[in-house]
């Protein structure tokens, strides 16, 4: 785990991003820095990426620090939210933004091994961490209140057939959580929302065998173009903004009109 940064200017709050290495993840911590959130973002192996990522929020001004978390395991979840640093300010966010896809397959071809690391991640993780985030902001609870961004998908929607019908009802799963948890939590002063993004250019379709597919899909998608994961970070971090203050439940679909 690396440390916050001593001797720079405390901010007013802290946001916990899952998943904070690369892709979708990296850009929305370095755009909250660049706003000037402090954060706290976990990995599960990549800390080269992740120690990155805090020097470039470090740049910024802020706070930053990484923690190499698996949101699968309840005991690390705990841990996580347990020892968030008192000098990052008090949890304001959370973006649950952690996720994984398996290679392309038929719902015929599935295995139990990859259902169960699919959920276990999408969505078990996300429930975890929106609990323990909930916990510290919870009005009831003495806390200050704050917003949860649940990072779905428009597979969520679509079904993905074909190709991964198991990570879009795991993102079903994700909008679930959103709308029920956002009521269950209104008068607490915590907001949930998601974002779907469509089809996004990160390496996550590199890891999973099919590098060029964001282009390969390019010529179907109204825009003509997959989106960045700035552009996700943009909607991310306006969800989480105060700017946001009276939205809640709401899905916000960065999908170049997919």
């Amino acid at each position: 785990m690396t440390r916050f940064q001593p001797g720079v200017d405390q901010r007013p709050g802290l946001v916990v991003v899952t998943g904070g290495s690369r892709g979708i993840g990296a850009a929305t911590a370095r755009r909250l820095a660049a706003e000037g959130w402090n954060v706290q973002l976990t990995y599960r192996s990549e800390r080269a990426e992740a120690e990155k990522v805090v020097a470039d929020c470090r740049a910024a001004g802020v706070c930053a620090a990484a923690m190499q978390v698996d949101i699968t395991v309840e005991a690390q979840v705990v841990e996580l939210f347990r020892s968030l640093p008192s000098d990052g300010g008090p949890l304001r966010g959370l973006v649950n933004n952690a996720g994984i896809v398996a290679p392309s397959a038929k719902v015929a071809e599935m295995g139990i091994r990859r259902l169960h690391d699919v959920f276990a991640v999408n969505v078990f993780g996300a429930f975890l961490c929106s609990r323990e985030a909930v916990r510290i902001m919870s009005d009831p609870r003495a806390g200050s209140g704050g917003s949860i961004v649940n990072i779905s998908s428009r597979a969520a929607v679509l079904g993905s057939p074909n190709e991964y019908v198991d990570y879009a009802a795991s993102k079903a799963a994700l909008d679930a959580l959103t709308t029920g948890l956002a009521l269950e939590v209104a008068d607490q002063g915590i907001r949930v929302n998601s974002v779907r993004p469509g089809v996004i250019d990160t390496d996550i379709h590199a890891r999973n065998g099919e590098p060029r597919r964001p282009q390969r899909l390019a010529p179907g998608l109204p825009m003509k173009r997959p989106g960045t994961a700035d552009e996700v970070a943009a909607a991310v971090c306006w969800l989480l903004s105060d700017v946001a203050s009276y939205t809640t439940g709401a899905f916000l679909d960065v999908s170049g009109g997919r």
